[in-house]
């Protein structure tokens, strides 16, 4: 069943899963937590099969001192990641990639300047997730977790993921990719439309639905975009309906993570095995057609994306205010050919009701 995260009540939640019979062992007091959190109303991002639940992330605000092993670390208003589970059975699907970027969107909009989570040593690719979003060891739990912390005033601007979900003020420009609202509504699932309810059922596998790293497949024979560029990911509508210019919009923001020129006006530069190493699953696209792209496409451009954000239902902004707002086409250039400045594209954020200085910062 394919699908994406979703926020729900514990007690909505099957405890006697088995998917939280590792959690009971490392942690004899879960269960007793976990009813105690019942009882308060709480929370989490679960995802769930046919199986059962599949994925299971909690967070909490708190405002107290963390004991450590070298002594404590002071109180401080912060964000605690205090559950991050992904089952087996969907471990290289890209689903801890999925809900720890859920989860920084959370602390992104909290305002507080640390987010921390514990976990034992043994969790290894989890701790490799979070190390890859940019969370840093700082000491061990007295139960003998290392404590990893990520703090907004310290941010590594060198790595996209690791600076996610926050954009340097200070790059070069930003630009446009145009994705046909089939392809879109799969690859951004949490990028809504108003009036427009995206069914998910019938579309690929989770890890393109889940995973924030995306690809894009386009016919382009020179590279308009670089690494590390912001670009807005614009929604072409498809199903020649009056009213174009207002179905068609920009519904969400990326950062470039990599670019593969696979062929270039009827010459390869790198072979399908190696692109489909490079590509993994993060495409819309299958293995066949994939593979009928780089046979009959005289040109094809690959571009990875890291998916940064998005401006949610009612808020997207559309090719009519673009172009009223001299932020669409420019002297005849297509507008994948654009290089908007910072403060165009902040321009366009603020349209889309994104609170600008907490995405770009200095």
């Amino acid at each position: 069943m394919a699908g994406k995260f979703v926020l729900k009540s514990f007690a909505d939640i099957n405890l006697n899963d088995v998917f939280f019979d590792s959690l009971k062992s490392d942690y004899p007091e879960f269960e007793d937590w976990y009813n105690r959190k019942i009882h308060e109303g709480r929370r989490a991002l679960v995802f769930e099969d046919e199986l059962g639940v599949a994925a299971f992330a909690a967070m909490k605000s708190e405002n107290e001192e963390i004991i450590t092993e070298c002594g404590v670390i002071p109180k401080e208003e912060r964000l605690k990641l205090s559950t991050l589970k992904i089952s087996e059975r969907y471990q290289g699907e890209r689903y801890g990639e999925g809900a720890i970027g859920l989860l920084l969107w959370k602390w992104q909009d909290s305002g507080y300047n640390e987010i921390y989570v514990t976990a034992f040593d043994k969790h290894r690719a989890l701790i490799s997730q979070l190390e890859r979003f940019g969370f840093n060891k700082r000491a061990y739990n007295l139960r003998g977790e290392g404590i990893y912390f990520k703090d907004r005033r310290s941010l590594d601007f060198s790595d996209p993921y690791r600076a996610f979900p926050f954009i340097k003020s200070d790059f070069d420009y930003g630009g446009y990719l145009i994705i046909d609202d089939n392809y879109h509504d799969t690859m951004f699932a949490y990028s809504e439309l108003k009036n427009n309810r995206i069914d998910l059922q019938n579309k690929v596998g989770n890890s393109v639905i889940n995973g924030l790293s995306k690809i894009y497949v386009g016919r382009s024979p020179i590279q308009n975009h670089k690494i590390g560029e912001p670009v807005f990911i614009y929604r072409k509508d498809t199903q020649n309906r009056p009213g174009k210019r207002y179905r068609s919009c920009i519904t969400s923001f990326a950062i470039v993570t990599d670019i593969v020129q696979a062929k270039v006006r009827g010459t390869y530069q790198i072979s399908f095995e190696n692109l489909k190493k490079r590509i993994g699953n993060k495409s819309v696209f299958d293995e066949k057609e994939l593979l009928r792209q780089y046979r009959e496409y005289d040109s094809v451009l690959v571009m990875e994306l890291l998916y940064y954000g998005y401006f949610g239902a009612g808020n997207n902004v559309t090719m009519d205010w673009l172009d009223r707002n001299d932020c669409w086409k420019t002297a005849g250039m297509y507008p994948t050919e654009i290089h908007l400045s910072v403060e165009q594209f902040k321009k366009v954020l603020k349209e889309g009701k994104v609170n600008v200085p907490n995405v770009i910062v200095d």
